[in-house]
């Protein structure tokens, strides 16, 4: 089987990484959006440098227990610390156990902090021949500039929906279901994956999608709607919780807490990824609106002509910078509860 086989989307990041395998750069920065898939390549490209077609070393090195697989994870919920990234500087020096070279993945690299970063510049700037640097961030700025102009950075972007769908279908994933999940997604692949067997996926869009027809002027209104809303996310978390659960499971009374910090962290971010995806399908409504009255095609064609000529172009503009604005305050930290009814009631108050 080949390293890059069951990805879905990036053929382009592919294409790339499967080139840099005889020569590879010493240090990389993979860059996107998050659940596009990031960690995931990463790793494939670490199992690619260090296994070849050895399917054994491959298993063992997606399932982070290859000897030359460093993986460098952030200490609890704060970040990768100066001690951390002296310990990474020190075994940069030392032979590979097992394969021709030894990765170190950082695949939380946005949480680097600025001591840990300036601890690995000189690394970075003169590793051995035999190691290889990957850095996961969202973006160059969340790591100092000295670190990034040092990797050769790899861009993600969002996946076209029809290539996600492709992908889920090329998986086994009945084409109704991966459609749904593809739709959901916003062109984010693992979250797609993530999504693609969850019964309730269908649920959670035509709930996000009813919502304007259901804005009331009361505040009270406001903050029952962003109840229900984030209440839905957690059916489409069932099976990630459980496979945390099974992950404790198999490690018994000896589950270390930085696994439960990072499980805890995974679950943020995937909570996080669906409250903006469900955003997205909200603003993706105000657009078909106004696209509607334009006479320019629809993307949710199942919803009913009345609620899409229900107010007007300018309102249904005006609704979407609003939803933007809801997702920048996310990202800003802003409680979800409050970031929901804040925007509902400024929706329903200029209806």
């Amino acid at each position: 089987m080949s390293s890059f086989d069951e990805i879905v989307g990036h053929r382009g990041v592919v294409d790339f990484l499967r080139r840099e395998i005889s020569r590879p750069a010493q240090s990389y920065l993979f860059v996107g959006p998050s659940n596009v898939g990031k960690s995931t390549i990463a790793r494939k490209f670490a199992a690619a440098l260090m296994c070849g077609e050895d399917a054994a070393c491959f298993e063992r090195v997606m399932s982070g227990v290859h000897p030359d697989l460093i993986l460098i994870e952030p200490e609890g919920s704060a970040s990768i610390t100066v001690d951390q990234a002296r310990r990474v500087v020190s075994q940069a020096t030392r032979t590979p156990l097992e394969s021709d070279r030894k990765i170190f993945l950082f695949e939380e690299g946005g949480m680097m902090n600025d001591e840990a970063a300036n601890a690995l510049l000189k690394t970075l700037e003169e590793p051995t021949r035999a190691t290889v640097f990957v850095i996961v961030a969202e973006t160059e700025d969340d790591l100092p500039a000295t670190v990034a102009s040092r990797c050769r950075t790899v861009v993600f972007g969002r996946v076209d929906e029809s290539e996600v769908i492709e992908g889920l279908i090329a998986l086994d994933i009945p084409e109704e279901q991966a459609t749904e999940a593809a739709r959901i997604a916003g062109g984010r692949p693992g979250l797609a994956l993530a999504l693609a067997t969850e019964p309730q996926v269908a649920v959670y869009r035509r709930l996000w999608l009813s919502i304007p027809m259901r804005l009331g002027e009361h505040p009270g209104d406001a903050f029952r709607l962003a109840d229900e809303t984030m209440a839905s996310a957690e059916p489409l978390l069932a099976a990630l919780k459980q496979r945390q659960q099974t992950e404790l499971d198999a490690r018994g009374n000896d589950a270390p807490k930085s696994l439960r910090d990072r499980q805890a962290r995974e679950l943020k971010r995937a909570t996080a990824a669906l409250y903006v995806t469900g955003l997205e399908i909200l603003a993706s409504f105000y657009r078909d609106v106004a696209a509607a009255q334009f006479g320019v095609p629809v993307r949710n064609t199942d919803v009913p002509i009345a609620a899409l000529s229900s107010i007007t172009p300018r309102q249904a503009v005006a609704g979407v910078e609003r939803v933007l604005a809801a997702i920048e305050a996310l990202a800003a930290n802003q409680r979800p509860q409050l970031a929901f009814a804040s925007l509902f009631s400024e929706l329903a108050s200029h209806a």
